[in-house]
């Protein structure tokens, strides 16, 4: 049988200490981290050179916020599987970020192992449309 290359995740977040979680997480996971950015500009750039299967995109960054970065994305690239990142748990915002085009959503205060069921979801998602 042939082993499956691990997926490859843009992760885009101002946070250092976020980033380095989420790639610890990533890692566990066997999910492989082809490229970061700290602000939604370089977030478009980096989604269009890389083409990730899944990118992580912090909500609230400078330069360009990740809703716009969101909308810019989902407008080249209608398949893009996108899982917003964000510290805000107000339902008109995420409902926005759904509509927009976002596969999902992690809330960044919850607890690790439920940020560990949601990458899995995403990667379970990921395969049932993609592979």
């Amino acid at each position: 049988m042939e082993e499956r290359k691990p997926l490859r995740v843009l992760l885009v977040d101002d946070e250092t200490h976020i980033r380095m979680l989420m790639k610890r997480l990533m890692k566990s996971l066997n999910l492989d981290v082809v490229a970061e950015a700290v602000n939604g500009a370089d977030a478009v750039d980096m989604f269009r050179r890389h083409r990730p299967d899944i990118t992580f995109l912090d909500v609230n960054m400078p330069l360009k916020n990740g809703k716009e970065a969101l909308r810019e994305i989902m407008s080249e690239f209608k398949d893009a599987v996108v899982v917003m990142l964000t510290s805000v748990s107000d339902r008109s915002d995420v409902e926005e970020i759904l509509t927009l085009g976002a596969t999902n959503y992690i809330l960044k205060d919850t607890p690790t192992e439920g940020i560990k069921d949601r990458i899995r979801d995403t990667v379970k998602f990921y395969m049932s449309i993609k592979r």
